[in-house]
């Protein structure tokens, strides 16, 4: 059995437990494991930190459906989200347009959900902490 995996791994430029909120209301994420830099067992090298992240979180997970996501704060407050985007497949119309909806709340729409060739519905957002999703229902096999 094969176990290899991946993970997309988000750094929320000190904005992190916002996202989680976030997150939890507009997907039902669940949240696991979350730790700050002054929880942590060794200390945070000096000069590592934006100064004020001392608080911030430096490592949490968060899981909606299937799919375990980590997330950060990251080091200071100049992450840039680029070059990806996080494929959100559903069930139903009905879902793909809660969705969608929930997180274009504050962001951005880029492709409104529509037919294509390949889903009935299909749309792209950027969200209010700029990670690009791409929304679409599944097809039958």
């Amino acid at each position: 059995m094969n176990t290899t995996n991946i993970s997309p791994y988000l750094f929320f430029a000190g904005r992190c437990e916002a996202a989680l909120d976030f997150y939890r209301t507009a997907l039902g994420a669940q949240t696991g494991m979350v730790m700050r830099y002054n929880e942590s067992p060794d200390p945070v090298p000096p000069g590592m930190l934006q100064e004020g992240f001392e608080n911030k979180i430096m490592h949490a997970e968060f899981r909606v459906g299937e799919t375990m996501i980590m997330a950060s704060d990251g080091r200071d407050d100049t992450t840039k989200f680029a070059g990806f985007r996080l494929a959100l497949s559903v069930e139903t119309e009905a879902e793909a347009q809660r969705f969608f909806n929930a997180l274009a709340e504050g962001g951005q729409v880029e492709m409104p959900l529509t037919k294509t060739f390949w889903s009935p519905s299909f749309g792209m957002v950027m969200d209010r902490f700029n990670v690009g999703w791409m929304v679409m229902v599944r097809t039958a096999e």
